[in-house]
Order: C-alpha cells, then sequence, then structure tokens
C-alpha cells in the first residue's frame, strides 16, 4: 500500500506549511476518526510555537516542531498525560536564555509532557575553573527548532507518522543530528517513536541523550504508584535519604517540598524490554514507558510534591546516562561516542492505561520481568553513580 506524505517544513527548499487539517474529509486516503491538525500558536510566551495535533481515533498528542519535536500533552480519553508547571507554555525558545549565569535557564521553558535532554550534555550544569558556563543544565536539544518536519499516512494500515528534524551545532563545536519519527495506528492506546542521533562532525563526539517524561495531577495523586522491574536503586545524593522508604509510592501535596531524584538499574527481557509503570491510587489509570536496556542503561525517577501552583509533578526517565555532570559521566564512560558519520537509533514507546484492567496486565508484565527477584533499594548514593 501506498504512504502520503505532506511536508511541513524544510528550511533547505523554504518550504513552510502555515497550518493544514488532515481527516477524511480534507484528504483521500485519510481512515475514520484520524486527524492531523498543524497550527501556530499567538500570543503570550508561546507566540510563534507551531504545534501538530495527531488524534489516531482514541489517543491524542501534540507534538511541538518548535521545541525540540518534543510532546506537549496526551491522553486517552479520561487519561490526561502531561502536568500543570507553573511556566505557561509552550514556550517558544527564544524566550528562554540557556546560558544564564546559573545553568538553569532551561527550566524557563519547562512545560512538556516529554522532553528531551541532550545532546552535548542532559545532566547538570557544567562550568569551568573560572566559573563560566560550559554546559547548561539538561542540554539545548529540546530548545532548538526542527529544520524538517514532515507527516505521512500509510493508506493500508492508517498508521501515522510524523518526522522531524533537529540539528544541534555550531562552528568551532560538535555537530550533531536528532531525527526523530512518531508512529501510532488507529485506536494505538499510545505512541512509539524512534530516536536517531547522528554525527556531522568530522571529528569523533561524544553524546548523551535522556527522556524528562512527565506526568501530574490528576493522574499522579497522594498514593499514586511507581511499578517498574528495579534490580538496584539509590538517592541521587545523601540529602535524599529520607525518601527512599517511600520511593516508589506519592504523598500529598507539600508546601517547600525538596525535589528527589533515584538512580535505577531496571532488570528486562531477553532482548532487554522493559516496562515503568506509574498508576494512580486508586490503580484505574495509569501510564507506561517502555523501552529497551541496551540502548538506555540508566534509568532516573524524580519527584517533586510541591502543591499543584508550583508544579506537583514526576519523571520517569530512561537515559544513556545518569544526569550528572558530563565529566564525571564521561569519567564512567556513559557519554556515547560517535564516529564521523556514525549514526544510533534507539525506540521508546508510551502506552496509556485507561482503566483498571489495563493497569493490572501492566503490573503483571512487570512481574513477569521481576521474576520473582527482590529489589536491592539502597539508602545511601552509589560512589559509581553519583557525583
Amino acid at each position: 500500500m501506498a504512504k502520503r506524505t505532506w511536508v511541513l517544513l524544510d528550511v533547505e527548499d523554504d518550504q513552510y506549511v502555515d497550518s493544514m487539517q488532515l481527516t477524511s474529509d480534507d484528504a483521500d486516503g485519510v481512515p475514520e476518526g484520524l486527524s492531523i491538525v498543524k497550527r501556530r500558536l499567538q500570543g503570550g510566551l508561546r507566540d510563534g510555537v507551531d504545534v501538530i495535533e495527531v488524534d489516531n481515533g482514541a489517543f491524542r498528542f501534540v507534538v511541538i516542531p518548535t521545541r525540540g519535536m518534543g510532546i506537549w500533552r496526551a491522553s486517552l480519553g479520561p487519561v490526561r498525560l502531561g502536568w500543570r508547571s507553573p511556566v505557561q507554555g509552550p514556550v517558544h525558545p527564544a524566550m528562554v536564555n540557556l546560558q544564564s549565569p546559573n545553568g538553569l535557564g532551561w527550566l524557563n521553558g519547562f512545560d512538556e509532557f516529554v522532553a528531551r535532554c541532550g545532546l552535548e550534555n542532559n545532566g547538570s550544569p557544567v562550568f569551568d575553573e573560572n566559573g563560566v558556563l560550559q554546559y547548561p543544565l539538561h542540554g539545548r536539544i529540546q530548545n532548538t527548532p526542527a529544520n524538517r518536519v514532515e507527516v505521512s499516512i500509510d493508506d493500508g494500515t492508517g498508521e501515522i507518522t510524523i518526522s522531524g528534524t533537529v540539528d544541534e551545532g555550531r562552528l568551532y563545536g560538535d555537530k550533531l543530528r536528532l531525527t526523530v519519527t512518531y508512529m501510532t495506528k488507529p485506536g494505538e492506546p499510545g505512541v512509539r517513536f524512534v530516536d536517531t542521533v547522528t554525527n556531522l562532525s568530522t571529528r569523533p563526539v561524544g553524546t548523551q541523550l535522556l527522556y524528562h517524561i512527565n506526568v501530574g495531577l490528576p493522574l499522579v495523586d497522594p498514593g499514586s504508584k511507581f511499578v517498574a522491574p528495579v534490580s538496584k536503586l539509590a538517592p541521587r545524593s545523601a540529602n535524599e535519604w529520607e525518601s527512599v522508604e517511600t520511593w516508589d509510592t506519592y504523598g500529598p501535596e507539600t508546601p517547600d517540598a525538596e525535589g528527589v531524584c533515584f538512580f535505577a538499574d531496571l532488570l528486562s527481557d531477553k532482548d532487554g524490554q522493559t516496562r515503568a509503570l506509574l498508576h494512580n491510587a486508586a490503580g484505574t489509570q495509569g501510564v507506561s514507558v517502555l523501552y529497551n536496556t541496551r540502548q538506555y542503561p540508566c534509568f532516573t525517577l524524580w519527584k517533586n510534591v510541591q502543591p499543584a501552583a508550583d508544579g506537583y509533578v514526576t519523571g520517569i526517565e530512561p537515559a544513556t546516562n545518569y544526569p550528572n555532570e558530563r565529566p564525571f559521566e564521561e569519567q564512567r564512560g556513559r557519554v556515547v561516542v560517535l564516529q564521523p558519520g556514525e549514526s544510533r537509533a534507539r525506540q521508546l514507546a508510551i502506552e496509556a492505561h485507561p482503566d483498571a484492567k489495563s493497569v493490572a496486565a501492566a503490573k503483571e508484565h512487570v512481574a513477569k520481568l521481576r521474576a520473582g527477584r527482590e529489589p536491592e533499594i539502597l539508602a545511601d548514593p552509589v560512589s559509581e553513580w553519583s557525583m
């Protein structure tokens, strides 16, 4: 069967589509119930941000080409994926100063359900001996607009594909390309994606990639549970040891609560596939992140239980490394080096759970991955994992 493709943006060929709507009423070959809408937002910090709204008849999600091809929000029936950030986004990258002297400018645009961190650096800010910022928090890719975007629909299967290319490079620096491909079929309760990182330089380049997958109220509520086949887990720092006993449970909204992070190693099946599940207190709604531990060997769980107005949220974060300062990760061999022209492709999927039956099935899958093995939960940081 044929695949129909529409180019929405191509900087090299000077192509740009301001708005477009694809439904069965608008274009031949679009199955009933599917829709793709491209539009540009106006006003406030979002002024000039392009979004692509995808509906496969059951699952809906919003891609942001202007912000590194991240996903702003998603939903499956009553299940709402995302969070209520104190930042009213999606924020145009022009309004985010990544070179802020404290290295934390990234937070001024932080609003997405799925935000990528990388490609040079995905962890803490790094400063040189003179206090000059070398690498900002979580890198630059999420605040870099795509330079090519296209959408496709398969006439036979109805599968929707959204593809985008984002370049991160500069003169006398690294030159990397991220190619993002989202895929979803009619009625599928989620979205799959393939991310390919390519070294465009003539010299070897070290790369890092982490997914900040953020979920807040109402899906995450007091008593919500994180369920994953943890082999070993430890707090990021000694200051977070008091939270270890409740690492998998979410507490009430707490003013001035400090965010806590846990670093973990997850078990997988014989092919490296694993699942991390987050479900509400009642066990009636949830979301799973499915990925391959050979591609993303490191996992971080971030919990922030400040009141809703301050951003009650948790982060499910598969990654190529732990989000420490890059030199620390380099010393431990957790920076992926790409040779000139080399590409590395990785897969990940998000699955929403609209009812108790779906949540229970995901929990059963995690139990099979665990195969009766008890997790090693440590009260102190692991020196190999944490600075």
